[in-house]
């Protein structure tokens, strides 16, 4: 190490003298995203201090930073699903069905905002919304419609619901057992993740504790019945979106993973008993190498919360698993096309940080729903990266990089600064409730627009490269507004040709039960069976729960 000193040294006073007096940097300073300063170069005077065994081990064990999988994708390529529903359940059920024919290889539901926040299609807070931002899901009838004809036990199916995800749960186990398909062989993802809505995303609807007990409720049910399915995705996609930096994302989600698991525990569970169904869901951002880094440090620091902790004994407890999205927010309306070339970028980040499972946005995202075509290419860019380029054939090949090993501490270690900051606020909750989380990430998003604005953070083709006659992208897809009209009238048939009054006694036992602290998901399936609304079980809740309220210390109204 003395000799490599000696020749840094001679280096630094010769060659890369010379080429700074002949033409200097293009700027002062270089930094990722978080704001880590960028060294000039690395080599293993940076990286001497890292113990390859304890910081890095090898694919497959503890701390499992090179990926959780001793052979990561030359055994199997991630799960590739792209976020999508839109309008009804039938026009969701086509654009599903010809995804999976195009090689997709699992399904991720997008819901509309109105069956996110516990509302009928035919209330007046739905009016303009139905099927806008995904597809509006009202009953088991529209389940049954969205899932037509796609076999549930060999499509895996992630759901990105929350404050409602034990009712659209309770929908997809009903589903399932129509088409004969036994609770035990289902595998998906249903969010579930409340904590982050408090914190980023505002689909909640009561307040963090019975919200937290709907969550430990579902972990219980799918730990009893359903095996293989992973009962929570703790969401840091949400939270980076809202103007997290890559840092931020990864503590404050760590940290909504602790109050999960607190809270399953004090709920009764065993740690080893529910913790290897915990999934996790980042964003990949513009920053390459800093999201390689982030996603090593996560599986890292997540090995140590669990193992150190909560005493966790089974290595599958300490395994962060986790689902990729492709930047949303860094989606330009202007020079669409641009975003094929950052979503590219994102998803080989995403890759060579050894992700499970896979979404690539769409280029026309930043100006409406996708079209086919546009679903199509950010799909086959994902086969691309899997089938052509090689960064599948070796596990982490970027592991032992000076630069990515010391960016990768570096950001475990600021990462933990914020775990400690959580703790001494008295965890996630306590940090909720004081504004901690929202707080942190307003300075950072107001810092960053502050520098594109300033131009100090470049955009193609909206800070840089600006062109004067914008081409707007065409064949923009739009919910057409008939959608809604149909979703009202779908809802006056059931209500006229179901059971109304078996539907009244179920929504009366839910509501005894809510007041207890029994398991809710049996009773919101029968609920379901008998096509009770996913507005009328929300309203049940609503009124033995309460709804947050921000304003109000109780967070109740």
């Amino acid at each position: 190490m003395e000799t490599l000193r000696e020749k840094r040294e001679n280096w630094e006073n010769t060659v890369l003298k010379e080429a700074l007096r002949r033409k200097a940097e293009r700027q002062a300073t270089f930094a990722t995203d978080s704001g880590f300063v960028i060294n000039r170069v690395y080599s293993p005077e940076d990286s001497e201090t890292i113990d390859y065994l304890a910081d890095l081990g090898f694919p497959g064990g503890y701390p499992f930073t090179r990926g959780i999988h001793p052979t990561m994708y030359r055994g199997r390529v991630w799960t590739m699903r792209l976020y999508s529903g839109y309008a009804s359940a039938e026009e969701s059920n086509r654009r599903y069905r010809y995804l999976l024919e195009q090689g997709q290889t699992g399904l991720s539901v997008a819901f509309d905002l109105p069956t996110q926040m516990g509302y009928d299609s035919d209330h007046p807070v739905a009016e303009g919304e139905v099927g806008k931002t995904g597809v509006a899901v009202d009953s088991l009838a529209d389940m049954e419609a969205l899932l037509r004809e796609i076999p549930l036990d060999k499509v895996s199916t992630s759901m990105t619901i929350n404050a409602t995800a034990a009712i659209l749960l309770a929908m997809y186990c009903v589903v399932a057992e129509k088409q004969g398909v036994p609770l035990h062989l289902l595998s998906g993802t249903v969010q579930n993740d409340i904590l982050k809505e408090y914190i980023a995303r505002g689909t909640y609807i009561f307040p963090p504790e019975p919200s937290m007990r709907l969550t430990t409720d579902i972990f219980s049910f799918c730990m009893e019945r359903m095996p293989k399915w992973n009962t929570i995705s703790i969401s840091g996609y949400h939270i980076r979106e809202a103007g997290a930096t890559a840092v931020q994302e990864l503590a404050f989600t760590l940290a909504n993973a602790v109050a999960y698991i607190q809270a399953a525990i004090e709920a009764g569970l065993q740690v080893d008993d529910f913790a290897p169904r915990v999934s996790f869901f980042f964003n990949s951002h513009n920053n390459f190498f800093e999201e390689i880094a982030k996603f090593r440090a996560a599986r890292k620091t997540w090995a140590h919360i669990m193992k150190h902790r909560f005493g966790a004994q089974d290595p599958r407890s300490m395994m962060l698993r986790f689902h990729t999205q492709t930047a949303g927010s860094a989606l330009t309306a202007q020079q669409s096309d641009n975003n094929v070339v950052r979503v590219t970028l994102q998803a080989l980040a995403a890759v060579l940080g050894g992700t499970q499972s896979l979404h690539t946005n769409a280029r026309d995202e930043a100006l409406g729903l996708p079209t086919n075509q546009s679903a199509k290419l950010a799909l086959r860019t994902q086969q691309v990266i899997a089938y052509e380029s090689g960064v599948t054939d070796t596990v982490d090949p970027l592991g032992g990089s000076h630069y990515v090993e010391c960016l990768t501490r570096a950001i475990q270690e600021e990462v933990q600064r914020y775990l400690d900051r959580i703790d001494a606020c008295g965890g996630a909750l306590k940090a909720i409730s004081s504004k901690f989380f929202q707080q942190e990430i307003e300075r950072s998003a107001y810092r960053h627009q502050q520098q594109v604005e300033k131009r100090e953070k470049p955009i193609v083709g909206v800070n840089t490269f600006v062109e004067e006659q914008e081409v707007l992208a065409r064949d923009v897809l739009k919910v057409d507004p008939k959608i809604a009209r149909a979703q009202r009238l779908a809802l006056k048939k059931l209500r006229s040709t179901r059971s109304n009054e078996e539907v009244s006694r179920l929504l009366d036992a839910l509501r005894d039960k809510a007041s207890t602290d029994e398991n809710l998901m049996p009773c919101i399936i029968e609920c379901v069976k008998r096509y009770a609304t996913l507005g009328e079980i929300c309203d049940v809740l609503r009124g033995v729960f309460g709804v947050y309220d921000t304003s109000s210390p109780a967070m109740r109204r």
